[in-house]
């Protein structure tokens, strides 16, 4: 007889020792180890210490995902350690307490590991004193460039100047004038004589990017930013270094002289460029998307994303876009359908199909309650439904080789089983032998897939969805223009099983309409089931019917997402 299966437990993890230190008077407790932008366990330094305590201690050099380099002394502040005696035990106050010694030098807050008992103070007159004297010194040869500088608005020199500078310059001597405009790369323009030489652009292209190609060259006030001679800086994470500039040396082509920062409007957002789903903000204006940046999400994508995502939005204001519902009738006619006159049709005419006879290829790239939404419409007329593959190159930091930012909202939906494209030859085969008459696409150029102008002409009926123009838009007896996920809410579940959702930035153009809203309306008059017309209340319905969503709702997801089992 086989001995019984036994479960191994493994053992939890130490706990991490915590130590009481002193910010300003107020003593807190901090881990005596915090993991380092590697994920390795190091000692916790003072500026780790200070931000537990909600004490803002200015800097330039330091980042937290970033090793460390301690060179911009912005950071220096006073300390104290507890006094020891002869026998090297500490020597105590008459009240009982340690006496503290303080050190008659400062230190640098980022690269100072904290002890016990110490003490660390961040704004006595000597700390003002010394970054009056850095600021002093990195606005020496600092060009007056704030009224035409992309940074302005968000930048790190004009906000420490304003805390913690002086009011007035006692520089008279000519400033050192260094290259203005350099082409670095395809992306990226530098101006050294904004440079403060922080070198947090350096850090991260060769320790997160793994591209050692910038360094500096020359010495002393000559000292300037460069990428490796005879090279243009140039791999798939460069605008990274714009975004972690803490002053306007590195600026992004893309994003340069097209609008000033504090009129943006910030939205919370997901990109869709493949199947990470990097968690960003979308800078809008009136009704136009001027940039993504990344927003960080230690569990999907840190504080990075890739230039391909980041500068993956032009399509969505292209001129060419469908904004207009046509029917065959109105086609005929050459005016516009109405959406309430189109979606009666669709639905009449799916009312009367015959089981097996419809067949639905609905995109990847649609929200989890969209493809829910069409799983419905599945069920009820009994319909074939696959989605299209899309595999590419991925990478070892962020980019996936699954090009579909929903893949998994496809297969936990039912729509596309979890070999993706499976279904496509039996769809063709269908409509190639009478047995498919209507065919349903929603996001996809089915001639790109074996579908062509002769096959799709066989079809009684072809109702397409979609936002840009394509072969396939152009056959469609029903053509219903949809939405960019900038232009609407919803979620996504990324390659990893992270439920993300993400919020509209922008108004869609003309008569196009968010996916889900039409296809409620198409769902409720096809099947008789009405439903929520909120997209909160959508997916909390939707994730009371599909297993790996149960107990989730809209608001417990948040802005980092929940991550379920697929």
């Amino acid at each position: 007889m086989s001995a019984a299966p036994t479960t191994e437990t493994k053992p939890a993890p130490p706990a991490i020792e915590k130590i009481k230190v002193k910010v300003d008077g107020r003593e807190i407790e901090v881990p005596r180890l915090t993991a380092d932008w590697s994920g390795k366990l190091m000692p916790t330094t003072m500026i780790q210490a200070c931000e537990l305590a909600k004490t803002d201690v200015p800097h330039y050099c330091y980042h937290p995902k970033l090793p460390i380099a301690g060179n911009c002394r912005m950071c220096l502040v006073e300390f104290g350690t507890p006094a020891l005696g002869p026998d090297r035990k500490p020597i105590l106050n008459p009240d009982g307490t340690p006496k503290v010694v303080k050190s008659p030098r400062p230190a640098i807050a980022c690269a100072t590991p904290v002890s016990p008992g110490m003490e660390i103070y961040s704004n006595t007159p000597g700390v003002k004193q010394m970054r009056e004297g850095v600021l002093e010194f990195l606005l020496i040869n600092h060009p007056l460039d704030c009224p035409i500088c992309d940074q302005a608005g968000e930048c790190k020199l004009q906000e420490y100047s304003v805390d913690y500078g002086q009011s007035a310059s006692r520089f008279v001597e000519p400033k050192v004038h260094k290259p203005k405009s350099v082409d670095l790369g395809p992306r990226i323009m530098l101006d050294d004589e904004r440079c403060i030489l922080c070198t947090r652009c350096i850090r991260f292209t060769k320790d997160i990017a793994g591209d050692d190609a910038l360094g500096i060259i020359n010495r002393g006030s000559f000292n300037t930013l460069t990428a490796y001679p005879g090279k243009a800086f140039d791999n798939n994470y460069t605008l990274n270094t714009v975004d972690i500039c803490p002053v306007g040396a590195l600026t992004s082509k893309d994003f340069r002289f097209q609008m000033r920062v504090w009129f943006l409007k910030e939205t919370k957002s997901v990109c869709t460029s493949c199947a990470t789903g990097c968690n960003i903000l979308i800078g809008s204006r009136e009704k136009k998307i001027y940039r993504y940046t990344p927003r960080e999400n230690d569990a999907v994508n840190g504080p990075w994303m890739c230039d391909y995502g980041r500068l993956n939005y032009k399509w969505i204001g292209r001129e060419d876009r469908l904004t207009k519902v046509q029917s065959p009738k109105s086609k005929v006619q050459g005016q516009p359908a109405s959406w309430s006159s189109a979606l009666t049709e669709i639905a009449e005419l799916l009312k009367k199909t015959p089981a097996g006879s419809v067949a639905i290829i609905a995109s990847a790239r649609q929200t989890n309650e969209e493809l829910w939404l069409i799983s419905k419409l599945k069920a009820k007329l009994g319909a074939i439904s696959d989605s299209v593959s899309r595999m590419g190159e991925g990478d070892k930091l962020l980019v996936s080789a699954d090009k579909n930012p929903n893949t998994n909202g496809a297969q936990l939906t039912g729509i596309a089983a979890n070999l993706m494209g499976a279904n496509l030859p039996k769809i063709v085969e269908g409509i190639r032998n009478g047995k498919i008459k209507t065919l349903i696409v929603f996001g996809e150029d089915v001639t790109r897939h074996g579908m062509g102008a002769d096959l799709l002409g066989k079809l009684e009926t072809l109702i397409v969805s979609d936002i840009l123009p394509n072969a396939t838009t152009k056959l469609a007896h029903y053509l219903l223009p949809g939405c960019a996920h900038a232009e609407k809410r919803g979620t996504f579940t990324n390659t990893k099983g992270r439920v993300q959702k993400f919020m509209k930035a922008v108004e869609p153009p003309g008569d196009a309409r968010p996916e889900w809203e039409f296809l409620h309306d198409l769902v409720c008059n096809v099947t008789g089931q009405d439903g929520f017309l909120t997209i909160e209340g959508l997916f909390n319905e939707m994730a009371n019917a599909v297993s790996a969503l149960n107990g989730l709702t809209w608001a417990g997801i948040g802005d980092a997402g929940v991550t379920v089992k697929i």
